[in-house]
């Protein structure tokens, strides 16, 4: 397992040519240096780490029994929880054959790429700003013996490199917040061939109550981001020619994630501002899948 303190070749050289901005700078500044347990103890499960949270109804007993081995109970549960996320959204990208290729917008520490390369066989492109998350990604890639066919790149998601037409299906898991969507669905429509798949898990304000809401702007402010209202998704996606198969409403599936993980150890202090979004409407958290026309 990589340490997360080993010091890699693209932190070392304290350049990056990726970042366009210093709301960029920020952002990768602050995944660089996120070591926050949540993620990192779930990853430690099964060696799939992941950016993104759970949804699912938990097993609360795990909140019972000997005190000595609680942790362990639900450092296991919520990474199920994570891992049902992840796997939900892989069903939504559609039958990819084994000779396709994905692209996994936002990568994190690699969790999604890893679980779609296994659930199709096929080639998988991870990019992130964060160096520390592209490195920490390829070293699991290796760990898993998928390093031929998983990879990670420091690049920009509003302007890859990526040749056109490259790819039979794009995701975002959770990270649509840190960018302007129309420029991220114009380089998402470029890139993905004519009828191929995107799908996108998200958390977005629900417009029809007018400007965020207390708790909403605090999420904003927790996690350096800025969350779209829902409306832009539809309208973005629609100038774009990425037109929505399937909408999902999951805010309802992930509540149980939240009050779960804010009885554990495993807290960070942003769980009260979601829980209290989710219940009072304001927040809600979709699956989108959408078709390349």
């Amino acid at each position: 397992m990589l340490s997360e303190k080993t010091t890699l070749p693209s932190q070392a050289n304290g350049t990056d040519p990726v970042r366009t901005s210093p709301y960029q700078d920020s952002v990768a500044a602050y995944w660089n240096a996120e070591r926050n347990p949540v993620n990192l103890r779930l990853g430690e499960v099964d060696g799939f780490y992941h950016h993104h949270y759970g949804i699912g109804e938990p097993d609360w007993s795990v909140l019972e029994g000997p005190q000595d081995t609680r942790e362990e109970r639900t450092v296991r549960e919520l990474h199920r929880l994570e891992s049902v996320q992840a796997q939900l959204l892989a069903d939504h990208l559609g039958p990819i054959p084994a000779d396709g290729r994905l692209l996994d917008a936002g990568c994190g520490r690699g969790g999604g790429s890893l679980v779609a390369n296994r659930r199709f066989g096929c080639r998988v492109d991870g990019i992130s700003i964060s160096s520390h998350q592209v490195d920490f990604a390829n070293q699991q890639a290796k760990e898993h013996g998928v390093d031929d066919k998983v990879r990670f790149h420091l690049r920009n998601m509003l302007d890859t490199g990526f040749e056109t037409a490259a790819f039979d299906g794009i995701w975002n898991n959770e990270s649509t917040m840190y960018v302007e969507l129309g420029l991220l669905f114009a380089e998402h429509a470029r890139q993905l061939k004519r009828g191929g798949r995107y799908v996108t898990i998200t958390g977005c304000y629900n417009d029809t109550y007018g400007l965020p809401s207390r708790a909403v702007s605090e999420i904003n402010a927790h996690y350096i981001c800025d969350i779209h209202p829902r409306s832009t998704y539809f309208k973005e996606m629609a100038a774009n020619r990425l037109v929505p198969v399937s909408v999902i409403d999951l805010t309802a599936a992930t509540l149980p994630y939240w009050e779960l993980r804010a009885r554990t150890h495993l807290t960070t202090g942003i769980e009260k501002s979601f829980i209290d979004a989710y219940k009072d409407g304001s927040f809600q958290y979709l699956l989108i899948a959408a078709d390349r026309i």
